[in-house]
């Protein structure tokens, strides 16, 4: 049983009918809406092909890939430091001791309530004054950390919470310490829960990425917009902009279904050998 039948009610016969059909009208209105702007797109020249001939020069592409090769740089940097930080923080929150829960909860509830593009001005325009003036891709990379560790110590935590509680009790009985039995068993079952809303923040985190332009950091948004400003296309540089975001979104989900399909494979391998062995160790006779 999935976890979605845990929180949800199963759906239906008639609410399956109504979901198939306002997800036919919904498909058919997108469509309906794609072929109108392609066909005001048409009637403005928009799509003629001159206004498409740089993207197919070497020197365009190649100035386009340096700002996304600086947008992955960024992302992956800010979710190296984010992801251990916010299990940390999960862990600190979920603790019974008030000196490691309370530094948490002020450290998560805080974080996830700042806008992101306020910490940024800060790193930017405040704390310089003050001799804290790292370089502008830290200036970057951290408000990120910071607020993306925030939100993902909450989509830890409720992995963890949302284990039963006989778990822990279980590890508890067979000899296990408290934090071997949250090592061992609490972690890689709440790292399996909560592997589809991970994804969904990591892709959060990469588009957090085009605040960059508030500190110079030469992302892949930054760099459409000195291109718009060379080229005065600014429909078609931005069209092949999303395209690219687009396309690194599903990369990232279906390496997600792939890496959550691999830790399933593990968690269940130790339950078929336990149930394999199960026959052999009952009583002859």
């Amino acid at each position: 049983m999935s976890t979605q039948e845990h929180i949800f009610d199963a759906a239906g016969p008639r609410a399956r009918r109504t979901i198939r059909a306002v997800t036919a009208l919904s498909l058919l209105a997108i469509a309906a809406i794609a072929i109108l702007i392609v066909l005001r797109f048409g009637q403005a020249g928009q799509l003629a092909a001159d206004r498409w001939a740089e993207f197919t020069q070497w020197p365009y592409l190649q100035f386009l890939l340096a700002g996304l090769g600086n947008t992955a740089l960024a992302a992956g940097a800010s979710a190296v430091f984010a992801i251990p930080t916010a299990l940390l923080m999960a862990l600190a929150r979920t603790s019974r001791r008030a000196w490691l829960r309370l530094p948490a909860v002020a450290y998560i509830e805080f974080f996830r309530s700042v806008p992101l593009l306020l910490v940024v001005y800060v790193f930017v325009s405040g704390l310089p004054s003050y001799g804290i003036n790292p370089d502008i891709f830290w200036k970057l990379v951290i408000p990120i950390t910071l607020c993306s560790s925030a939100v993902m110590a909450e989509i830890f935590r409720a992995g963890i919470l949302a284990l039963p509680a006989g778990q822990v009790e279980a590890a508890l009985s067979i000899g296990l310490q408290p934090s071997q039995a949250t090592r061992y068993v609490v972690l890689p079952q709440a790292v399996r829960i909560v592997v589809p809303s991970m994804v969904a923040q990591l892709v959060v985190l990469l588009k957090d990425t085009t605040l960059g332009y508030a500190v110079s950091y030469p992302e892949l948004m930054k760099t459409a917009n000195n291109l718009t400003a060379y080229t005065s296309h600014l429909i078609q540089t931005f069209l092949v902009i999303a395209a690219v975001y687009i396309v690194t979104n599903i990369l990232i989900s279906h390496f997600a279904r792939y890496l959550e399909r691999r830790i399933s494979g593990r968690t269940a391998r130790p339950a078929r050998a336990v149930a394999e062995q199960e026959p052999a160790r009952a009583p002859i006779g």
